[in-house]
């Protein structure tokens, strides 16, 4: 969970990610998964978050608009009540189980979780290609101490 004595923190948020990117730029862990060059959507029901990678960090966090979304890579987009279930899951087990994987989800859901805005597959295909490094991004989650607006 997050440190002791610190608030929790509201999903969906910009602090909410701020705090995910502060757990993942110091994990060595996330390092290890390799290299990940990417603009990330993130669509929580009508709000949209942008999280920007670079080599070994992930360098930015920022709400966005549906605008937004034309310059990313690819984006994750699920319902609030989908996503929530994927955060309390994630927390309950101390990371996604096989079942709330972004890959499962993708799988899963109707039309799948991660989409590209403009069509270009090349773009969208990165979401495969650092598949992993984003799992361990969103596993880190189960250190914060959540809430729910």
């Amino acid at each position: 969970m997050s440190d002791p004595g610190s608030s929790p923190l509201v999903f969906p948020s910009v602090e909410w990610f701020q705090a995910l990117r502060e757990l993942v730029n110091s994990d060595e862990e996330f390092r290890r998964l390799g290299n990940i060059d990417a603009v990330m959507g993130v669509k929580v029901g009508e709000r949209v978050f942008v999280i920007t990678f670079e080599a070994f960090e992930c360098t930015g966090v920022r709400e966005g608009t549906e605008y937004d979304l034309i310059d990313a890579d690819f984006f994750l987009e699920m319902t609030v009540e989908q996503w929530r279930e994927l955060v309390t899951n994630t927390q309950e087990n101390d990371g996604a189980d096989l079942s709330h994987t972004l890959n499962t989800l993708d799988l899963m859901i109707e039309g799948g979780i991660s989409d590209n805005a403009t069509g270009d597959q090349l773009r969208a295909d990165v979401f495969f290609r650092v598949n992993q490094s984003l799992q361990h991004f969103f596993d880190s989650s189960a250190r914060l101490e959540t809430v729910f607006e």
